[in-house]
């Protein structure tokens, strides 16, 4: 995925304009108006519209870099079945670490959202490896733990005093994690 951030870095030390930019990426159903919005959008980080595989490659001719240079790969686990808190505490752990430490980190940490976290963050290694990224010098950029609520069929009831009765909310959460190129 195009990194808001690190392509308007690159086109600011490299001189390259907006429309430089956008000339390279104008394809067939996409004027130079288009792709001037378009170019616009990507550098602020709003990425409408997304910009695709082939997009990213002409940007980095453009910009005469390597896509990696100007890409981030990001994976998610949607309704981890947990408490976004509890995720947050070994999210927190790995943020800024190389993508090896990292993997050490959770290997070694005795919580039990430690294997969510490892696998979504061996996923996200495994796209950037499949973009042909440098895997030795990835590390991880964001951490991100949003709730989701209650997870689906757990409403249930205990039993309390005086005929009361309290719910059990069993909670999930979403695992984000990107990692890019140092």
């Amino acid at each position: 995925m195009l990194s808001a951030k690190k392509l308007k870095e690159v086109s600011k030390r490299q001189g390259v304009t907006v429309e430089q930019l956008a000339r390279s990426i104008a394809r067939g159903g996409m004027n130079m108006k288009d792709a001037v919005g378009a170019v616009k959008n990507w550098q602020r980080g709003l990425f409408r519209p997304e910009p695709h595989a082939d997009d990213v490659k002409h940007l980095a001719e453009a910009l005469s870099v390597e896509p990696a240079e100007i890409s981030d790969w990001h994976s998610s686990y949607q309704y981890a079945p947990m408490a976004a808190r509890k995720v947050r505490l070994v999210a927190d752990l790995i943020m800024g670490r190389t993508v090896q430490d990292a993997i050490d980190t959770l290997k070694f940490t005795r919580k039990r959202a430690a294997p969510m976290v490892d696998k979504v963050l061996k996923a996200a290694m495994a796209d950037a490896d499949e973009q042909q990224a440098d895997v030795d010098t990835l590390y991880v950029k964001e951490a991100r733990v949003d709730e989701a609520g209650i997870r689906l069929g757990t409403k249930r009831w205990i039993p309390k005093d005086r005929g009361r009765a309290h719910p059990i909310r069993k909670k999930a959460c979403h695992i984000h994690v990107t990692v890019s190129q140092a």
